[in-house]
């Protein structure tokens, strides 16, 4: 049996170069607010949501127009019980040319059926993907978070 990864492909008119561009602008899809860089090898950034979502994630490996890949490095998930299960894995965005189009595949490595956050994560994952990072690269606007810890 194959390891069920959190996974989502969109397909879109715009080419590899603009996919790219947005996925590493992580303010204009995933937060607003997010604290540190994002944009080149080795940048570092957080990601928090109210009190129920903290991670710090690291640029890792970089392929222009072809991929993205983030390590997380910290985690903390106040609404199960292992808080860190973020910890450890890795986030993935892979581009290539369908035809005409050009497809993502994003993967959230380590993140299976078996975590206690899989249903959570994976319909906050589909939220902004196939909503605010879709709306970012064909509209040129997202809808990141806006809210942070109080």
């Amino acid at each position: 049996m194959t390891t069920q990864n959190i996974t989502a492909t969109l397909l879109v008119d715009q080419s590899p170069a603009e996919v790219f561009n947005a996925i590493n602008n992580v303010r204009g899809w995933w937060s607003a607010t997010l604290q540190g860089a994002s944009q080149k090898l080795g940048d570092e950034f957080i990601y928090r949501y109210k009190d129920m979502h903290y991670s710090r994630q690291k640029l890792v490996e970089m392929v222009e127009n072809q991929k993205v890949v983030w390590e997380v490095l910290d985690s903390q998930l106040t609404f199960i019980d292992k808080k860190d299960e973020w910890t450890g894995t890795t986030i993935s965005f892979d581009i290539s040319k369908k035809g005409d189009k050009t497809q993502l595949v994003f993967t959230h490595h380590g993140l299976t059926p078996q975590c206690e956050c899989y249903d959570a994560c994976t319909n906050g994952w589909n939220h902004y993907l196939q909503g605010s990072l879709l709306q970012l690269i064909t509209t040129g606007k997202g809808e990141p978070a806006k809210e942070i810890a109080n």
